[in-house]
């Protein structure tokens, strides 16, 4: 059976100090790329393949755009999301339906209360259920469906790995990491998410964050604008006070957490990071992923600082801040 590395390949990314006392560790692995690309530093097993869950989505919303998919804006944001579910971020799922002539009953994601505690509260209070286009991938499915609508391909299986958006998505994800996907698995909002080492990852990432919209070469500008999208409208990806979020808008980096602690981050001067928490929490990773970036010299030490201010690393006790949250190094 594939897995991904073991505990005695991994590291300390960070720990969890009450009262002093430092009650938890999160190891895991992690990779830094130069602003050219290069292997800057590593930090555990940097090779053996994960899954990389919602942190593909710059990946599959590349490929789809490279499909012909009519996505700018807050659109592309929104391929490329796990948004909170808010009336604003379910506004633009619709309105994305509603141009490929669908509707949210052709999603195939499922249904899920919004992650925004507000959002979800005012459903309850007016007796709503869980829905499939507040579950926080419904950006991805929707520009999914647009993208199957605009190449004329069926839209009710395309979920399927052997559909042609989804060789599509591999076929763009293979030609970013340079290497062949180690195996395919699906992922929680029912797509099909490729396994590979954070070192492939890194370089996806990366070839996307570097991307400039006045390149000679299409993929290159779509990758330009899709970075664009993202920290033109930074509520998309993630959503009010959520990580994503606040690290694209306070550091002015390229951020996608996903599931089981995998985070990357592209620094404005092309530094990257990809990393991964072996115990699938990802409540450190925007901190790790953030400091790592500090360490080598691609943020400023204080408004990373800040940051860290924001990001949910309290530690309470009885009502009163205890401890913290911080990584490792």
């Amino acid at each position: 059976m594939p897995e991904t590395f073991a505990a005695s390949s991994a590291v300390q990314l960070a720990v969890v100090e009450r009262s002093g006392f430092v009650e938890s560790r999160h190891v895991g692995s992690a990779i830094v790329l130069s602003p050219d690309g290069d292997v800057r530093d590593t930090l555990g097993d940097v090779e053996t393949p994960i899954l990389p869950r919602s942190s593909l989505k710059p990946v599959q919303a590349l490929a789809m755009l490279a499909a012909g998919a009519p996505l700018e804006g807050e659109r592309l944001g929104m391929a490329t999301a796990s948004h909170s579910g808010t009336d604003r971020h379910v506004g633009v799922v619709r309105e994305m339906l509603g141009s490929a002539g669908l509707d949210e009953s052709s999603l195939r994601c499922p249904p899920a209360w919004p992650g925004d505690t507000s959002s979800r509260d005012a459903m309850v209070r007016a007796g709503e259920e869980p829905a499939r286009v507040r579950m926080n991938c419904s950006g991805k499915h929707a520009a999914m469906l647009l993208t199957c609508v605009t190449n004329g391909w069926p839209i009710d299986t395309y979920l399927s790995p052997d559909h042609p958006l989804q060789v599509q998505i591999r076929e763009v994800t293979e030609r970013l990491t340079g290497q062949r996907v180690a195996s395919i698995a699906i992922d929680g909002c029912g797509a099909p998410v490729f396994a590979m080492g954070l070192h492939a990852l890194a370089k996806a990432v990366h070839r996307i964050g570097t991307s400039s919209e006045r390149s000679p070469f299409a993929l290159h500008r779509s990758g330009g604008a899709l970075v664009r999208a993202v920290k033109d409208d930074p509520w998309t990806i993630d959503g009010p006070g959520r990580p994503d979020t606040l690290a694209v808008s306070r550091l002015g980096v390229f951020a996608k957490g996903g599931a089981e602690g995998v985070m990357v981050m592209v620094a404005p001067n092309g530094t990257t990071v990809a990393l991964k928490t072996l115990d699938g929490s990802g409540r450190a990773a925007t901190a790790v992923a953030a400091m790592l970036l500090e360490r080598a010299g691609a943020l400023p030490s204080d408004t990373v600082a800040a940051l860290l201010t924001e990001l949910p690393l309290r530690v309470t006790g009885g009502g009163a801040d205890v401890g913290v949250i911080r990584p490792a190094f």
